[in-house]
C-alpha cells in the first residue's frame, strides 16, 4: 500500500473545541471572526526549550518508553512488549510487567541473541511490515505460557520462563523467515529457502513439509501483493488442533521481472525482482493442505464446482481454520476487486467448496480482518460496507444473515474480541467521532452498543486469549503512547506504562511549547464533510500573517486529521515554533467516513483530492493571520503524488511543493493497489493518462522540491526520474534530493536529519525569503 512512511500514527487523547461547520461562502464572514483572535492551544506543562531536528530524531525518543509488541500470556499473569533502549530508541528488549503486583522488569536482553545480517527476503518482508530496530523484534508465547519462541536474524530462540533459559533451535543451515509456535505449542514452524519446515519441540526432529520451492516456486510465502496491498504477511496456518497445515503454493514465473537499480554510497546492487505493474500478469496462487503425520498434500479448488468464472487471475486474500480443524475457509477475490467471496470446504472434500457470503461494488470491495468463527455455535461474524460503512453481521455456517450487529452512519475499525461465554463482541470504531477510536461493545445476540474506552482519542486494545481483560494501548495529541491493563467493562486494573510527561520525560523540556490543533470540518464541492487541523505559530501574534504548510497525505485507507499522537508531528511542531501555520486536510478518498466518500476517486485519482485542498486554501485565505500569497504543499507518497498534482494543477494555490517519493505514472505502481481504483490500464487508458501527474508538467512555475531514496523497492525511484526527466525538457528550474541506500520509509537518523533540515531551509526560502 502506497503510505506516508515517514508518518506513523499511533493512537491519541484530549477534547477540543471544533470548529463549526460552515459552507465556504460563510467562511470569510464567521469563521475568521471565530479563529484569529484565539491564541494556540498548549498541550502539556514543561519547558518551553524550542525543538531541534537533531533532537526530533534522537534517543531517548521523545515520545518517552513507548512499547511496542504488545502481549497478555494466555493465562493471563504477565504482560509483555517489546522496549527500546535509552541509548538507541531503535534497539528492543523483551520486558514484562506482572499482572497481580504491577511490577514491570526486564524479561530478555536482546544481547543474548546472535545478531547476524538480514537476508533479502526478510529484509524486504520487514519493509512490508513497516518494522524498524534492531535487537528483538517479534516473539510468540507457547500456550501453556512457560516458554517464549523468539526469532532473530534468521535463528529462532526457545526462551524457557521456568529457569530463564535461552536456546538456540538447530534448524539446519539457512535464514528461517516467518515463524512461530504451533497452536498449542508442540512445534515451530517457519519457511526456509522458499519451503515449509517444522520442528518437533519433543523429539527434535526437523521436517520439509514441502520440497519444490525454489526459483519462482515459493511454498507458504506471501507474494509481494499480498505483504505489501493486502496485509497478509504469511502464506501458512496451523489447524488448531495441530494436525494439518494450510499453506500457499505461489508460481511467479508469469509475473515481469525487472532489474532495479539499488543505488548506495558505495556502488550500485542489481536487484532481479518480479514486480506485478498495473496491467501486467500477477502470480497464479494455488492453496493446499498438508497433514503433520505423513506429509500429504492435498490441493483445494478454489471456486465452486457450478461456478461460470473459472479465472485463475484472482487474488487469495485471506485463510482461516474452523474451530473444528475439519474445516477451511478462504476469500476468493476478483482480479478487478468488485467481487470477494468467502467460501468454506470440508478437509475431506476439498474440491467442493461452499460460498458463504457474497460482496459485490461496482468500484472496489475492502478487505479486513473481521472474520470470526464461533466455538459455542454454528455461526462467525463479519464484517461488511454492504451498507455504505464498516459493520458487523452474524451469520449462520450455511451463509444465512442472522443478525446485523452494528449499524449507522459511522464506521468500525476492527473486531477486536467475542466473549461468547458473556455474550458481547467487542470493537473499535468511529461511532462519536471519526478523529478518535474508541472501543465498544455489542451484544452478540443484537442491541444497544456501549462505549467501553473512556479518554478521547485513539484506543489500540489487545485483549487476552480466554478473558476479557485487555491492554489499552492509547495515545492523543497531549499524551504519547501509554498502556494499561482494563476489566471487560473498561475500568483500569493497572499501568503497563503510564508515560506520563512530567520532569525527566525526554518530551518534558520542550513540552511548554507543544502546540494542539483547531479542528474544523469544511464542504467538497458535493456536500460532503471534509475534517481538517489547524496548527497556530507559536508565539502567536493574531496582527500578523503567517506562511502556510500544508500537510498532505490524501489517499485512501489513511487519515491525518485525528486526535492522536503521531511522529509526524514533530515536524510539524517544529515548523509552528518557526513560525508557520501548518494546516492538514482529509479530503475524499480517505479512510473511515464510509464507501461514497472513499469511492469518489475510482477510476480517477488526483482530481477530487486536489479539488478538496483547494476548498481548504480557500478557508485559509479567509483567516486574517494567514499570508495567502506563501502557501507550500507537502506529502510523503500518496502525499508526495499529491503535492506535484497540487502544484502542477493548481499552480495560483500553492507556492512551493514538496514531493517525497511520489508515485507519478500510476502504470508503475502495482497490480492489487492501483487495479483497485484505476480499474485495468486497458478499459480505463484515459483514467490512467488524467492520474498520471506529466501531463500537467507544463504547468509548473517554480518552487518544487522532490526527494526519494535510491533504494526504494516500493514506489520505485523510477517515479521521480521521470518527473526530473520532464522538467528538464521543459527548461523548468526545480531542486532534488536522492538519498543513497534508503527504501520508501527514509529510515535512520542521519538521514532523517539531513532530510529535515533540507525541506525547513527550502520552506524558509520559497516562504519567507521575500519578507
Amino acid at each position: 500500500m502506497i503510505k506516508n512512511r515517514l508518518t506513523w500514527f499511533p493512537a491519541c487523547s484530549l477534547k477540543v473545541r471544533a470548529v463549526p461547520l460552515l459552507i465556504a461562502s460563510q467562511m470569510a464572514m464567521i469563521s475568521t471572526a471565530m479563529i484569529s483572535t484565539t491564541t494556540p492551544a498548549l498541550a502539556m506543562e514543561g519547558g518551553k526549550l524550542p525543538l531541534t531536528i537533531e533532537r526530533m530524531n534522537a534517543s531517548p525518543a521523545l515520545a518517552g518508553t513507548s512499547p511496542r509488541g504488545l502481549k497478555l500470556s494466555p493465562d493471563g499473569l504477565r504482560v509483555t512488549y517489546l522496549a527500546g533502549r535509552k541509548d538507541n530508541q531503535s534497539f528492543y528488549d523483551l520486558w514484562q510487567m506482572d499482572v497481580k503486583t504491577g511490577e514491570s522488569s526486564l524479561l530478555l536482553n536482546a544481547d543474548k541473541l546472535a545478531t547476524n545480517e538480514l537476508s533479502d527476503e526478510e529484509k524486504a518482508r520487514r519493509e512490508r511490515q513497516r518494522i524498524y530496530g534492531e535487537g528483538i523484534m517479534e516473539y510468540f508465547w507457547a500456550d501453556d505460557s512457560q516458554a517464549l519462541l523468539i526469532p532473530a536474524s534468521g535463528n529462532l530462540y526457545y526462551f524457557s520462563l521456568v529457569d530463564n533459559s535461552v536456546t538456540q533451535l538447530l534448524i539446519g543451515e539457512g535464514f528461517a523467515t516467518d515463524a512461530r509456535l504451533s497452536p498449542k505449542g508442540h512445534f515451530v514452524s517457519f519457511v526456509r529457502d522458499q519451503n515449509l519446515y517444522v520442528l518437533d519441540l519433543t523429539t527434535k526432529k526437523l521436517q520439509a513439509m514441502t520440497t519444490d520451492g525454489g526459483g519462482a516456486i515459493k511454498n507458504a510465502m506471501a507474494e509481494f501483493v499480498a505483504q505489501e496491498e493486502m496485509d497478509r504477511m504469511t502464506g501458512y496456518w496451523w489447524a488448531p488442533d495441530e494436525s494439518a497445515i494450510a499453506f500457499t503454493r505461489i508460481d511467479e514465473s508469469a509475473v515481469e521481472q525487472v532489474t532495479r537499480n539499488e543505488i548506495y554510497a558505495d556502488g550500485i546492487k542489481l536487484t532481479e525482482q518480479r514486480y506485478p505493474a498495473a496491467g501486467k500478469n500477477n502470480v497464479d496462487i494455488a492453496l493446499g493442505v498438508v497433514t503433520l503425520k505423513d506429509k500429504a498434500i492435498n490441493w483445494v479448488s478454489l471456486r465452486e464446482e457450478n461456478s461460470k468464472d473459472k479465472s485463475k487471475d484472482i487474488y487469495l486474500p485471506r485463510v482461516d481454520w474452523l474451530p473444528d480443524s475439519k474445516h477451511l475457509s478462504f476469500q476468493w477475490q476478483s482480479r478487478d476487486q468488485h467481487q470477494l467471496d468467502l467460501q468454506l470446504v470440508a478437509l475431506d472434500a476439498l474440491t467442493k467448496p461452499k460460498t458463504l457470503v457474497k460482496e459485490r461494488s461496482d468500484a472496489w470491495v475492502n478487505l479486513n480482518n473481521d472474520l470470526h468463527f464461533l466455538k459455542q455455535q454454528s455461526a462467525f461474524i463479519w464484517a461488511s460496507e454492504r451498507d455504505g460503512f464498516n459493520h458487523l453481521y452474524l451469520f449462520d455456517l450455511k451463509g444465512k444473515l442472522k443478525t446485523q450487529l452494528t449499524k449507522g452512519e459511522w464506521a468500525v475499525d476492527e473486531l477486536e474480541y467475542i466473549d461468547e461465554t458473556a455474550g458481547w463482541v467487542y470493537f473499535t470504531g468511529r461511532k462519536d467521532t471519526p478523529i478518535e477510536k474508541q472501543l465498544y461493545r455489542v451484544p452478540l445476540a443484537g442491541g444497544k452498543v456501549e462505549r467501553v474506552s473512556k479518554q478521547a482519542g485513539m484506543h489500540n486494545p489487545v485483549f487476552a486469549d480466554n478473558q476479557s481483560v485487555y491492554l489499552d494501548y492509547f495515545n492523543s495529541l497531549s499524551q504519547p503512547p501509554q498502556i494499561s491493563l482494563h476489566g471487560d467493562e473498561g475500568q483500569q486494573l493497572a499501568w503497563v506504562e503510564q508515560n506520563a510527561v512530567k520532569q525527566g520525560h525526554p518530551l518534558y523540556d520542550y513540552a511548554g511549547l507543544w502546540q494542539i490543533p483547531e479542528f474544523g470540518e469544511l464542504k467538497a464541492e458535493d456536500g460532503q464533510v471534509l475534517q481538517t487541523r489547524l496548527f497556530k505559530p507559536v508565539p502567536f501574534d493574531a496582527s500578523k500573517k503567517y506562511p502556510v504548510v500544508v500537510r498532505v497525505y490524501g489517499g485512501p485507507h489513511a487519515q491525518l486529521v485525528t486526535n492522536s499522537w503521531s511522529e509526524q508531528d514533530y515536524l510539524t511542531q517544529y515548523l509552528v515554533q518557526q513560525g508557520y501555520v501548518v494546516f492538514q486536510l482529509d479530503n475524499r478518498g480517505s479512510a473511515h467516513r464510509g464507501t461514497k466518500f472513499e469511492q469518489v476517486i475510482y477510476r480517477h485519482l488526483g482530481e477530487a483530492e486536489v479539488k478538496d485542498q483547494k476548498v481548504g486554501v480557500d478557508y485559509l485565505r479567509s483567516l486574517l493571520f494567514v499570508d495567502a500569497d506563501n502557501v507550500a504543499i507537502y506529502g510523503h507518497s500518496y502525499g508526495g503524488y499529491m503535492a506535484l498534482m497540487s502544484l502542477f494543477k493548481a499552480p495560483d494555490y500553492f507556492k512551493a511543493a514538496i514531493s517525497g517519493a511520489p508515485v507519478t505514472d500510476w502504470r508503475l505502481y502495482d497490480t492489487h493497489y492501483t487495479e483497485r481504483y484505476l480499474a485495468h490500464p486497458e478499459g480505463n487508458e484515459k483514467g490512467y493518462e488524467a492520474s498520471s501527474v506529466f501531463p500537467y508538467v507544463k504547468n509548473y512555475q517554480s518552487g518544487l522540491l522532490m526527494y526519494h531514496g535510491m533504494a526504494d523497492d516500493n514506489v520505485l525511484f523510477e517515479n521521480s526520474t521521470r518527473v526530473y526527466k520532464a522538467l528538464q525538457d521543459e527548461g523548468k528550474l526545480f531542486q532534488m534530493i536522492d538519498y543513497p541506500g534508503s527504501k520508501h520509509s527514509m529510515r535512520g537518523e542521519k538521514v532523517r536529519n539531513h532530510l529535515y533540515r533540507s525541506l525547513a531551509d527550502f520552506l524558509d526560502r520559497q516562504l519567507k525569503s521575500a519578507k
